[in-house]
């Protein structure tokens, strides 16, 4: 084998190699070309896609806040609408409560524009009153200066004709008896003297009567003029004892478990409470009016309060009656301002106040103490007395009505030792215990007093009771009365304050009536409730009759 076919050998395959390698290069190149080519246009088009896609979300982001922009506008529309709807009935609210304060203020003023034309009125009618009362005095003056004249002219006459009836018996006398001038004249004297003596005791029973009459009509004209110058409204209010309940169920919370509740507020308040099938309401029942308006207003809370419980129930009392003990105080400091007495004491303040929460044949007597405390002071005042002296009788005459139900005795014995005590005049001492005319009067204020009491209880409209109240009433007592033996009649007198019991005297001695006196009062104490005290008289009486023939 020769040298230069492998050379050329050789070198051919040099020749394809280098060939083969160039060729690999130049894909190579290209492919690294293609790559970074690939690898420039997919960094171009992620840019693109990247700057696309904020562009993309930007627009989303921006119609996003566009909608929110939207949404907030109508929802601050919604705002502005419910605000203007709720200004709008803000501002109706206010127009209408200035409109109702507006009309309460003008009804208001036209009820008091009333009470001063009713004022005026009663005025104009009082004026004119007073002046037909000065025409019938006028009148009544003319008529006693006629009367006057007349009684001066007929003594005149008389004058004259005993003057001539002297000429002639002296004439007469000297012609028949030949008496002396002395003699004629003592016996003229003595038959005058005896004349006189029959005309002056005419004219002293005359005057008498004349006095009298004008008395009275003078009294009636004063008590008159005292009640329409105080024109008090009717007072005929009374405490309720009578509590609504909202269910049956608030009953039985109030009954509590095994009844503890109500023995507790029993025991707390001093007061009965009485839950029966009436529907709606429970009772409150107690002869102290103050206690049973603590009980009253404690039960409306525990009520409202709805926690009902014996711990509750004491606390609950015990607020009630400082705020009673507060508004006996203001009742009492009240009324003693509105009549212009001071210098009271704070017991006295006290117990006045406390009758606010009394009442006597549905008047109320705090109202009936003002109102009688007005009239004495008038009447006082008319009659050229006191009048601060007489309004303070007046309001206190009835003061021991705050204690009768706690003490022994009638209101006026009650009353005239609470006054004694606490240092007041004898004058208001005195009108308290004999204001029902159960003593001497030893003042006049005392007289005043039970005129003005007598007026103010008596006036229509003060006092009022049921018909058939006031006879079953009655019925009772004469019914008790005319159960014991040897009574033969009974009668209930006074609105039933006094007892007239009248037995047979053939069966019955002094002391076996005395006796059925005293039964009589101890069984109308065990069986009845009154107020104040009843007075039980029994009369027995022998009575014999013959006739002349």
């Amino acid at each position: 084998m020769s040298v230069t076919p492998i050379v050329i050998q050789s070198l051919s395959w040099l020749y394809c190699s280098a060939t083969i390698f160039a060729q690999r290069q130049a894909i190579y190149n290209a492919i690294v070309g293609n790559l970074f080519l690939f690898f420039i246009c997919s960094v171009l088009a992620g840019a693109v896609l990247m700057m696309g896609y904020q562009r993309w979300k930007l627009s989303v982001y921006k119609i996003r806040l566009a909608e929110q922009a939207e949404e907030l506008m109508r929802q601050a529309d919604r705002e502005a609408e419910a605000l203007k709807t709720q200004l709008l009935l803000d501002a109706k609210e206010q127009a209408l409560e200035i409109k109702t304060k507006g009309e309460s203020e003008i009804a208001e003023l036209r009820r008091v524009q009333a009470n001063r034309e009713k004022n005026l009125d009663r005025r104009s009618e009082q004026l004119d009153l007073q002046e037909s009362d000065l025409r019938k005095q006028q009148r009544g003056t003319e008529t006693v200066q006629q009367r006057l004249d007349d009684r001066q002219s007929e003594l005149n006459q008389e004058h004259e004709q005993l003057a001539e009836m002297k000429s002639q018996q002296q004439k007469l006398l000297e012609s028949i008896a030949g008496l002396s001038r002395e003699e004629a004249s003592q016996q003229l004297m003595q038959s005058l003297e005896e004349e006189l003596k029959h005309e002056r005791g005419k004219l002293i029973l005359r005057t008498k009567k004349q006095t009298t009459e004008a008395a009275k009509e003078q009294s009636r004209e004063i008590i008159l003029t005292a009640l329409h110058r105080y024109a008090s409204a009717f007072t005929a209010e009374s405490t309720t004892s009578t509590i609504d309940v909202p269910n049956d169920e608030m009953k039985g919370r109030i009954i509590g478990r095994e009844g503890r509740n109500i023995r507790a507020f029993e025991k707390a308040t001093g007061i009965d409470l009485i839950i029966d099938d009436t529907p709606g309401v429970v009772i409150v029942s107690g002869f102290d009016p103050v206690r049973r308006e603590i009980a009253r207003r404690s039960m409306i809370a525990l009520i409202a309060d709805g926690r009902i419980h014996p711990s509750k129930i004491e606390e609950v009392v015990t607020e009630s009656q400082v705020e009673i003990s507060e508004l006996i105080l203001q009742k009492g400091r009240e009324a003693a301002n509105e009549v212009n007495i001071s210098g009271l004491h704070d017991r006295v303040i006290e117990m006045l106040g406390r009758l606010h929460f009394r009442t006597s044949y549905s008047q109320n007597v705090l109202r009936h103490s003002i109102e009688v405390a007005f009239l004495s002071g008038m009447i006082a005042e008319m009659l050229g007395l006191n009048g601060d002296l007489a309004r303070r009788c007046g309001l206190l005459h009835d003061i021991g009505k705050a204690a009768d139900h706690e003490l022994e005795g009638g209101h006026p014995k009650i009353g005239a030792d609470l006054l004694q005590r606490h240092s007041e005049s004898p004058e208001v001492v005195h009108a308290a215990f004999g204001h029902h005319d159960e003593v001497v009067t030893e003042h006049p204020y005392t007289m005043i007093v039970a005129t003005a009491d007598a007026c103010s209880a008596g006036r229509p409209g003060a006092r009022r009771e049921s018909l058939e109240r006031y006879i079953k009433r009655m019925e009772e007592l004469e019914t008790i009365a005319k159960r014991f033996q040897g009574v033969r009649e009974a009668y209930a007198i006074s609105a039933g304050r006094e007892m007239r019991v009248i037995v047979d005297s053939n069966h019955t001695s002094d002391e076996q009536a005395a006796i059925i006196c005293q039964d009589i009062a101890k069984t109308f104490e065990a069986e009845l409730l009154y107020p104040g005290e009843i007075k039980v008289i029994v009369l027995r009486e022998t009575v014999f009759t013959e006739t002349a023939k």
